[in-house]
């Protein structure tokens, strides 16, 4: 069992080692609201890719990482919970993904990510793909 919940759509606090605080919805760190599009994103195995968009709403907050060749050129959507920590010196975000729990989520449709149903499949995709993940030793 993992030491808290997890909060996929809610930004973590990187001074907090990986926890999540409830009331931290929309800050990504002492440089709130920081663009990072552009940023490389860093799976736990390697880089994925390059964030095309984020956002930083409250209880939606997202990165849309286009995967580039990696993946054919695939886009992803990871929830703000999925990231322990941001980089601005080396412009990279870091998530706590593999490449292959990243490659098997749902693939990111600008059509229908939006709505409540695409919403609720990727939130239950990381959610269940951290509840699978070995415990932190």
């Amino acid at each position: 069992m993992q030491p808290f919940a997890f909060e996929p759509w809610t930004w973590r606090d990187p001074s907090l080692s990986g926890t999540a605080r409830a009331g931290d919805a929309g800050r990504v760190d002492e440089r709130t609201g920081a663009d990072l599009a552009g940023y490389h994103v860093e799976a736990t195995d390697g880089g994925i890719g390059k964030i095309d968009e984020a956002t930083y709403e409250v209880g939606s907050a997202h990165l849309v990482v286009d995967t580039g060749p990696w993946i054919f050129g695939r886009k992803v959507l990871l929830p703000a919970g999925t990231v322990q920590r941001i980089d601005h010196d080396d412009r990279k975000v870091y998530v706590d993904r593999t490449k292959d729990q990243i490659k098997d989520s749902p693939e990111y449709d600008k059509e229908t990510f939006g709505t409540p149903e695409y919403r609720e499949q990727v939130g239950n995709y990381y959610t269940t793909s951290y509840r699978d993940m070995p415990p932190v030793q």
